[in-house]
């Protein structure tokens, strides 16, 4: 959400001004915080606070958020070890995170299939584990926990860790084009998004011709415009009342092709949405998708104030913790949601949405604060009471 960022943005990310010890951004941390709350209520079945997340307003969702802040996130991270041990220092490092990040997918996986097996049934009748598609699991494990392990089987639900391992392996490349020339990176970006639209995909299941739900090649373009701008290869626009007004207009115009209550007043609206599905695909990442997010994204960063001064404050620094362990609180978060599912599946009434949605926000806190505990080390450098006192 950094777009409207002046020249003080791109400064310090260019490779010859990266400093010894990287600073935190702190619009970097609290947006991507705020994407995993809206990712957590966006996946709780039966939640009604889906009703007011940003993707019921808009073409774009926090989807977008999180690719394009993972896509900064990363040339923070990458991009500096590129610049100061190479290109194989590089690759050991993506394939480090790479590898952290494919036994999380498969760890919530089987976490998820565990808790779901384990509810049995809804009220209603309905398997907990058919809810997600996941009983053509337990009825051939054997062929799709080989189809797990490699990525060949990937429900819906699981789709979006496998797209972010699938464009960290084109973060190498990428940046070893943008050394030749960054033209040879930008052409890349665009010939994938493309491809993606013209049939480039992954299958998701042995048994159907279905593909992936994010296809990594179509998304691959807003995380390397993320990763670019973080760069300073892609210029951080100004602030322009004119650009601000017509970002505004856009955003504005876009409530009434995505808001159901617009469909059920009038068909035309529906009728709209559908001829313009094309372009507001999430598959594949449609154009309309990608500039609506670059809108929102504008008008966030201003909103913010140059460098994120007005992010200020216990509410900002708690979100922004939550940021910086994104990937332990995706997780978490993934199985959190599932589980607080089947908690209103008996459950009704205002009251008791919020108490779910407060209580999952209290676990990607908890879990966020604790991954940074435990990522801190104290126990290197503490002594016990007993000891210090001799």
């Amino acid at each position: 959400m950094l777009m409207n960022a002046p020249s003080d943005l791109a400064r310090p990310l260019e490779p010859a001004a990266l400093p010894a010890r990287r600073i935190r951004d702190p619009r970097l941390d609290f947006f991507r915080g705020l994407g995993m709350f809206i990712i957590l209520i966006a996946h709780v079945p039966g939640n009604s606070w889906t009703l007011w997340i940003p993707a019921r307003f808009g073409f774009s969702d926090a989807t977008e958020m999180f690719v394009f802040q993972s896509g900064m996130a990363s040339a923070l991270a990458y991009g500096a070890t590129f610049d100061r041990a190479g290109a194989a220092m590089l690759v050991g490092r993506v394939a480090r995170r790479i590898w952290q990040i494919y036994w999380t997918h498969v760890c919530v996986f089987v976490a998820i299939l565990a808790l779901l097996a384990a509810a049995g049934t809804r009220p209603d009748g309905t398997i907990y584990l058919d809810a997600l598609n996941l009983g053509p699991f337990l009825a051939d494990p054997g062929r799709l926990a080989g189809g797990l392990l490699t990525l060949t089987y990937v429900p819906n639900y699981f789709d979006i860790l496998p797209m972010y391992l699938v464009i960290l392996t084109l973060v190498p490349p990428m940046l070893l084009l943008a050394r030749i020339h960054i033209g040879l990176a930008f052409a890349l970006m665009a010939g994938l998004w493309l491809a993606a639209g013209h049939g480039l995909a992954l299958p998701a299941e042995p048994f159907s011709d279905r593909r992936w739900f994010f296809n990594p090649f179509g998304w691959q373009l807003l995380f390397f415009t993320g990763f670019f701008l973080a760069r300073g290869r892609i210029p951080a626009p100004r602030f322009r009342p004119a650009i601000a007004w017509a970002a505004g207009i856009f955003l504005a115009a876009s409530v009434p092709f995505a808001l159901v209550r617009w469909y059920e007043a009038h068909p035309l609206f529906a009728e709209a949405a559908r001829a313009l599905a094309p372009l507001t695909d999430k598959t594949d990442f449609g154009p309309l998708r990608y500039a609506h997010f670059l809108a929102l994204a504008y008008l966030a960063a201003h909103a913010v104030g140059p460098g994120g001064a007005a992010l200020r404050g216990p509410v900002v620094r708690v979100v922004s913790v939550v940021g910086q362990q994104s990937l332990a609180v995706f997780a978490a978060g993934m199985v959190t949601a599932q589980a607080l599912g089947i908690w209103l599946g008996g459950a009704t009434g205002a009251g008791a949405m919020a108490a779910a949605n407060l209580a999952g926000f209290a676990v990607l806190i908890a879990v966020a604060y604790a991954t940074r505990w435990f990522r801190s080390e104290p126990w290197r450098h503490a002594t016990s009471g007993a000891r210090a006192g001799r």
